[in-house]
């Protein structure tokens, strides 16, 4: 995929951040030049962020967001396009951010996606909204193995019944044992929350999720789709059609 398209998932998923502190109960952001800061007060430091739009961040509104985020909560991140240069290593570093982790943004036109769930397998997943919050962020948690809590109240409030966000559980006999997110901006969809309870992993239902927030996301006018991969999902969403557009940087403590 071109540049310019790598720019438009950018800039979709920045606009997720943005919108997501908009709507999530703790939420807050700010902005300084091309330098973004963004808290939601979840206990994951990617979802308490400093980070620049550009592939030239601006290091010192970079640094004053920085700041802003560092005070407001823990953990917390700073996060860039590309591989990170010395000079952004060290503005991490003065903060206290020394380990760096790559995130991967894969993104697929929608003619491309692979879809293989059947109308009997489609059945599985089901959407959800804001009165199954609490289930819904029950089921993240112990599909990302995390310690109870550590999620607080970012899919609070009315996070869930908002227009351009979806959420999903995967089923099997009645319980809960997936997740996914769909969020649309800029007419394209973002897949966020793929995870699977570790007692039903290995029977495709990761998939099943991830087909089904891209499908829902066609329907609702999105022409492509993103995602940021974990090293364990990117085969999975690589035989879907997915592909590298831009390798992006964390840095936490």
């Amino acid at each position: 995929m071109s540049t310019s398209t790598a720019d438009r998932m950018a800039a979709a998923y920045f606009d997720v951040i943005e919108f997501l502190c908009e709507v999530t109960p703790k939420g807050w952001y700010a902005e300084r030049g091309t330098a973004r800061a963004a808290v939601t007060h979840a206990g994951v430091a990617a979802l308490n962020v400093a980070y620049d739009t550009t592939l030239e961040p601006d290091l010192g509104s970079l640094d004053e967001m920085a700041s802003e985020v560092a005070k407001q909560a823990a953990p917390w991140s700073i996060m860039v396009r590309g591989e990170g240069n010395a000079e952004v290593t060290e503005l991490a570093a003065r903060h206290g951010l020394l380990q760096r982790s790559d995130l991967p943004m894969l993104a697929c036109d929608a003619g491309e996606i692979v879809f293989r769930a059947d109308t009997a397998q489609r059945g599985l997943v089901r959407q959800v909204d804001a009165a199954e919050a609490d289930l819904y962020t029950e089921t993240l948690t112990e599909g990302f193995e995390a310690p109870e809590g550590i999620f607080g109240s970012l899919m609070g409030g009315g996070v869930l019944d908002a227009d351009r966000i979806t959420g999903y559980l995967a089923e099997v006999s009645g319980r809960p044992v997936g997740t996914g997110l769909g969020m649309r901006t800029a007419g394209v969809v973002g897949v966020f929350n793929i995870t699977v309870v570790p007692s039903a992993r290995g029977r495709g239902l990761g998939r099943l999720v991830t087909e089904a927030v891209v499908r829902d996301g066609i329907a609702a006018g999105a022409d492509a789709a993103y995602l940021q991969a974990s090293a364990m999902g990117r085969p999975l969403y690589e035989s879907m059609g997915f592909r590298l557009v831009e390798n992006w940087t964390l840095f936490e403590a």
